[in-house]
């Protein structure tokens, strides 16, 4: 007989915790890279927030704007975002319509999320991917800058965070795709 595991919701809950799809080796590395990176990535949410307490006080306290203050909490907040969202997909907390799915069986659920990432998700991705690159390169080889005087250089910065933070997804809706083989 099993012990009960505090950390999920028994049976009679309201809200029962779903059902974990089994991993496998590869699935598990490309999970525990997705995982390091995000915990890692996470902690520019805390620069994020300094930057914008520091855009604030000096607008609101000292009464003196700064563009390169602003743009910078829009990158960062941006940038940190899209970096960490594949974080979201390995740990299973993004954004999920389960009306019909948690009606549906383990296998079923694996067989259309599988049919959904391969033939949706993946191959979209890999437009975005390959479109955001050619984006970030064009921003870098005219040394894109804002077009505000006192406004950030070095835009290409900021423009390569979509193609790298869509390659994370890419990984991780991978692994999951796996996951959901296995």
């Amino acid at each position: 007989m099993s012990t009960p595991n505090p950390d999920h919701a028994s049976a009679n809950s309201p809200h029962p915790q779903p059902q974990d799809l089994p991993t496998n080796r590869l699935s598990h590395v490309l999970d525990s890279a997705i995982a390091v990176i995000g915990k890692t990535l996470s902690w520019l949410w805390i620069a994020t927030l300094a930057v914008v307490l520091t855009n604030v006080f000096s607008r609101f306290i000292l009464g003196r704007g700064s563009i390169a203050l602003e743009e910078m909490s829009w990158h960062l907040f941006g940038a940190t975002m899209i970096l960490t969202l594949a974080y979201a997909v390995v740990t299973d907390d993004h954004v999920r319509v389960d009306v019909l799915r948690e009606r549906f069986s383990l296998r079923f659920q694996a067989w259309v999320e599988l049919l959904g990432i391969v033939l949706l998700v993946l191959p979209v991705l890999y437009f975005m991917i390959d479109g955001l690159t050619e984006y970030a390169y064009r921003a870098f080889a005219r040394g894109e800058r804002s077009q505000a005087p006192s406004g950030l250089p070095y835009r290409f910065i900021i423009k390569s965070t979509l193609p790298i933070g869509m390659a994370l997804i890419a990984i991780a809706l991978s692994s999951r795709a796996l996951r959901c083989c296995t």
